[in-house]
């Protein structure tokens, strides 16, 4: 790679606080909530020791305010872009995530890493599918690198999305991908991780 990557996901949102499903269209949109933007302004200071030069982020509200708040303490104005969006779940945008679940989960016996397979393989009517996602995260990344040389580049999204990123440039198995979402080691609300290059 010839840049240096940080990955932020938004801060907490009224989404999570609902635990609703909330992807592009935005119906209604999910502004962060208080405590949401301290762990964004949070952020940010810790941000400034890494001397960011460029901020991209998903368009969703959540992650638009995150990347602004952001960028007015750096100084950066960020750059969005629809491939950082989070999954889309089609019919089921809005739905409490319980409810997302057991639309892939019809089978009462189903174990963890089977539903995670057809994650992958299929998507909610009119949305798209973890290989989707994984594959439009993953070209995101590929051409601003090939468009940008030795900077520090921050990239604002959504846990899944950027649990599937990590999965493509780390080769996470699928067993893994799927023990990293069971024993809840996504990225957290407002964390910035450093891409480390193997």
């Amino acid at each position: 790679m010839n840049n240096q990557y940080y990955i932020l996901r938004h801060g907490k949102s009224l989404r999570n606080k609902k635990n609703i499903a909330s992807c592009w269209p935005e119906k209604p949109p999910q502004p962060l909530t208080r405590e949401g933007k301290r762990q964004i302004k949070k952020a940010a200071r810790k941000l400034k020791k890494n001397k960011i030069d460029l901020i991209f982020s998903s368009d969703l509200l959540r992650t638009k305010q995150t990347a602004n708040i952001v960028g007015k303490d750096l100084g950066i104005k960020p750059k969005l872009d629809k491939r950082l969006r989070e999954v889309n779940v089609g019919v089921l945008n809005g739905k409490k995530i319980n409810k997302i679940s057991e639309y892939w989960f019809n089978e009462k016996k189903l174990l963890p890493l089977e539903y995670t397979k057809r994650r992958f393989k299929i998507p909610a009517p009119k949305g798209e599918s973890y290989s989707n996602v994984e594959k439009r995260a993953l070209n995101f990344l590929k051409e601003i690198d090939k468009r940008y040389k030795g900077k520090n580049i921050l990239i604002v999204s959504h846990q899944r999305p950027l649990t599937l990123l990590e999965k493509s440039l780390y080769n996470y198995s699928l067993k893994k991908f799927t023990d990293i979402i069971q024993n809840k080691k996504e990225i957290k609300t407002g964390e910035i991780r450093k891409i480390k290059w193997k």
